[in-house]
């Protein structure tokens, strides 16, 4: 089959154009890398440099120093693992009971928990979240840090509309063949959602990775912080002076995600093409 000239061209100015958006969408961040590799004179040498002269890991040493980045990190790691394990685990149990059983007061429930995603959590329930961590005595542990975030309106809502796409013959088959709701759902459900679990728990685990505003408040200790704080407290010891060591700290908060993102790309893109709404 012959492609037109005009196709053709399209084509071409198509392919042409997204080369450049990508390239401008990735510039800050090869910007980025590229200062974490300089020295203070190169930052801020006329012109400017685009790449360092020499490969130079003293940027990424002081960062770690400087404000203990590598335990902020580790503390990033244990919340953002915790608190997506959690989302998973409610989200495919709540969307399953959603999807799959008839019990009173199901359309109601579900209406609440539909207009819980309008609320914005983080701001209204922030200062009774804190009072009731305050009085369990979890101020400065991981426990404040994760349990409030292991369940998810979103996630209910998303496995819910996942699952109604499941056909229900697999789930009469099932009961034919004596299996309790239970295990249909390790064993028939969960194998079917892969690639729906692994594009939420990459959404769930960056949403964790760069959560501010609540470590912020519930840890006093500097050891309790996460890799986010530990950025803006690494830009507030430089003073906005040595962007080298800035951007190598920013480098280090970010490479994690970009490892998982590249880990499970292609159960993300799944989640993506075959989470159609049904029902």
């Amino acid at each position: 089959m012959k492609i037109s000239t005009r196709k053709k061209t399209n084509l071409i100015v198509s392919e042409i154009l997204l080369i450049v958006i990508a390239i401008v969408v990735m510039l800050p961040i090869i910007l980025s890398f590229s200062m974490s590799f300089m020295t203070q004179s190169e930052v801020f040498s006329y012109p400017p440099k685009l790449f360092p002269s020499s490969i130079n890991f003293d940027n990424y040493v002081t960062a770690l120093k400087r404000v203990k980045l590598d335990r902020l990190l580790l503390n990033s790691a244990l919340i953002g693992l915790g608190i997506t394990v959690g989302k998973l685990i409610t989200g495919t149990l709540a969307g399953y009971a959603f999807a799959n059983f008839e019990f009173k007061g199901k359309k109601i429930l579900f209406g609440v928990l539909f207009i819980t995603l309008f609320l914005p959590a983080e701001t209204v329930m922030i200062l009774p979240l804190f009072m009731l961590m305050r009085d369990f005595g979890w101020v400065n542990t991981y426990w404040a840090l994760i349990i409030p975030f292991t369940a998810s309106a979103t996630n209910a809502f998303l496995f819910r509309q996942h699952f109604m796409t499941i056909p229900k013959e697999l789930e009469d088959a099932s009961k034919i063949d004596g299996a309790t709701p239970l295990q249909y759902f390790f064993k028939v459900l969960i194998p079917l959602s892969k690639p729906m679990l692994g594009g939420a728990a990459l959404i769930n685990f960056v949403y964790a990775w760069n959560m501010y505003l609540w470590p912020l408040i519930v840890t006093m200790d500097d050891r309790m912080k996460t890799v986010q704080i530990g950025v803006k407290m690494l830009m507030d010891s430089e003073g906005l002076n040595n962007w080298g060591v800035i951007m190598a700290g920013t480098n280090l908060a970010l490479i994690p995600t970009l490892i998982i993102f590249f880990l499970i790309q292609n159960l993300f893109v799944k989640s993506l093409v075959g989470s159609g709404i049904k029902g």
